[in-house]
């Protein structure tokens, strides 16, 4: 697939306040700090789509980028850590778990994982939250040039043990790097094959 546009839409408190033209979504999710921004950044080759912060927990809305004009990308708030209240963190974490089961043009989510990183506890717990809801996914490995391949491969068959015994069905797993481009291809690719 070509990117060929690539705009931020608008951002996003709640279900209710989601853009209303029906174009197909793909929601990008995953802890504070994780690397969404970069990521979204760099499929749509543009530097500054999406803004990139060394503050975890900068995404508070969910932010809505189209792609192409047939399109979009959803920045949905980092779980876990963030500087807000506890009172916000629910608020946001609501209207995420809202998005995630009643968004009738969600097609995908994809969920954001630091390859360095071994498996947390708040990652599996999320996944299990998405198996029980029934929400298709596939894990994005974020990071990967910041270490080895065998690093990479060695802690995702770690979090593979930790996260995925449980899941009806391996999901599609991705390796990318913001920094060597690595895995943005095969990103878009298999957006292109559920837009079909």
């Amino acid at each position: 697939m070509k990117i060929k546009s690539a705009t931020f839409e608008l951002s996003a408190p709640s279900l209710a306040a989601c853009p209303r033209r029906p174009l197909p979504e793909f929601a990008f999710i995953g802890r504070s700090n994780v690397g969404k921004s970069s990521l979204i950044n760099l499929l749509a080759e543009k530097r500054d789509l999406a803004k990139v912060s060394d503050l975890p927990g900068k995404t508070r809305l969910m932010n809505f980028f189209t792609f192409n004009a047939t399109w979009r990308l959803v920045d949905l708030p980092g779980y876990g850590y963030a500087h807000v209240s506890k009172q916000e963190r629910a608020t946001f974490n609501e209207a995420v778990a809202d998005f995630l089961t009643g968004r009738e043009t969600l097609r995908h989510t994809y969920v954001l994982i630091d390859s360095r990183l071994p498996p947390q506890g708040i990652d599996v717990d999320f996944l299990a939250w998405l198996g029980d809801e029934r929400v298709p996914f596939s894990l994005v490995f974020t990071k990967a040039d910041k270490q080895s391949k065998s690093a990479t491969h060695t802690a995702i068959d770690r979090f593979r043990q930790a996260a995925l015994r449980d899941q009806p069905a391996e999901p599609t797993i991705f390796i990318t790097s913001s920094k060597t481009k690595d895995g943005r291809g095969d990103l878009l690719q298999h957006i292109a094959s559920l837009l079909d």
